[in-house]
């Protein structure tokens, strides 16, 4: 059977034609999505790239009863492609009860990152016209627009298992492995957890998607927890050979609710925190741009031109309101200055507003860098420097005194780093300390 590019093909037994007992069939699907096998089969299933599998469907129906007939049906030893990513395992359908659910168990050897992107709709327009997706990404819009199909939620329960052994990136960015229970329940999605294996450490989340659409025909309300705990910087970056000797780890902790339709529109209306520490390391503008980091790139640029700067400790703190980011506590400690970033980032209509101020360390006679701004869309933002104002010639702990308030609420984040030793422990201990006016008699520089 074929209808435009999406292919069915059986070859196998029927028992009891007439009130189809039974069937054990070879099947094969393909298509540009998966989720365009609903009209066929009436199973929800994700949104995709291009995918084919095969495996043996075996299936017996019972009595109807109450107005509903039970049935099983098992789709196993499966295997396939998604995009460039293999897939393979065993999936169970089974209906009588409230709403049909569908159970199992998907392995993937070798996962291609760019192949989840349709999941979010943040593949390429090329490929949503490929798998004939109403929504265009809009050009300068980065965060994706298209909407999840939450009215297919409720036609279907689910309890799945996946997971991917290895994945393959077109950067060097190392996500290693995957694993994620996916569970849905009266059009409640559940990714209880949705896990990576990154560099040595980890990345947890616990995602919850209600698509009930109490708050509107298509809206979803959404509760997002991450925390990302010992990501080793150099194995982040291996192919970095300076980046060898650091010994630095990188924390973090997120959470989030949110209300809308899409990745966009989620982010949009967010509220929440979100907060990271970075122990020791290097940083430079080769690193950055293998991350892709183009704004960070620029910065660090215009700070200390490309080279290698050893980074001792990096403590952010955001509180989001209705998508609006704003700092708590930004600052970047290195090994010539002490950088503190202040402003806010808008992930509603995807705009910075960032100030930068260095400030060396030390009583120096030459200023490092005047303050500037990062301002813009996400996709294009503006670097310019304020060169009416000169940075401030003072120590780490007088830098440090002015935005000393928040300072403790990252202070969990150390324990799962190096220890009360290391460098950003002192950072945020010197944060906690008031600030001390000069003795008597002294005069500070500006």
């Amino acid at each position: 059977m074929r209808s435009g590019k999406t292919r069915i093909a059986l070859e196998g037994t029927v028992t009891r034609p007439a009130k189809l007992a039974a069937i054990d069939l070879k099947l094969e699907l393909a298509g540009p999505s998966m989720d365009q096998l609903y009209h066929f089969t009436g199973v929800v299933l994700p949104t995709t790239g291009p995918f084919s599998t095969s495996g043996r469907l075996t299936g017996t129906l019972g009595e109807e009863r109450e107005g509903k007939r039970t049935a099983r049906w098992v789709y196993e030893d499966f295997e396939g492609k998604v995009g460039d990513s293999d897939i393979g395992g065993r999936l169970e359908y089974a209906t009588g009860g409230a709403r049909p659910k569908l159970s199992g168990n998907v392995r993937s050897r070798q996962l291609v990152f760019a192949d989840l992107a349709p999941l979010i709709g943040a593949d390429s327009n090329a490929a949503k016209k490929e798998r004939n997706a109403d929504a265009v990404q809009p050009g300068g819009k980065v965060l994706p627009v298209e909407e999840f199909k939450t009215e297919r939620w409720n036609k279907l329960d689910a309890d799945v298992r996946f997971a991917a052994d290895r994945i393959v990136r077109d950067t060097a960015f190392p996500i290693s492995k995957l694993s994620t229970h996916l569970k849905m329940d009266n059009a409640v999605l559940d990714l209880e957890p949705l896990e990576f294996a990154m560099a040595g450490g980890t990345v947890r989340s616990n995602i919850r998607l209600d698509g009930r659409g109490r708050q509107g025909p298509k809206a979803i309300k959404a509760q997002a927890k991450v925390t990302a705990r010992k990501i080793e910087i150099k194995k982040l970056f291996p192919k970095i050979e300076q980046l060898q000797a650091s010994v630095g780890s990188i924390s973090g902790d997120a959470s989030l609710t949110a209300q809308g339709n899409s990745v966009s529109s989620l982010l949009a209306g967010s509220n929440g925190e979100l907060k990271t520490l970075i122990s020791q390391g290097q940083v430079s503008k080769m690193m950055l741009e293998m991350m892709g980091l183009n704004v960070a790139n620029i910065v660090i640029t215009k700070l200390f031109g490309d080279k290698q700067v050893q980074l001792n400790c990096m403590a952010t703190d955001f509180g989001v309101t209705n998508g609006l980011a704003r700092t708590r506590y930004f600052v970047v400690d290195t090994k010539e200055a002490l950088i503190n970033i202040e402003g806010s980032i808008n992930l509603a209509n995807e705009q910075l507003d960032l100030r930068i101020d260095p400030k060396t360390k030390g009583l120096r006679l030459i200023s490092l860098r005047s303050p500037f701004y990062v301002r813009g869309p996400f996709s294009q933002p503006d670097v310019s420097v304020d060169k009416g104002v000169l940075a401030m010639k003072a120590g780490s702990a007088i830098a440090l005194a002015a935005i000393a308030a928040p300072a403790a609420a990252l202070l969990p984040l150390i324990n799962t780093g190096p220890g009360e030793d290391s460098d950003c422990a002192r950072l945020l201990s010197d944060a906690r300390e008031k600030p001390k006016a000069p003795p008597p008699g002294k005069t500070q520089l500006r």
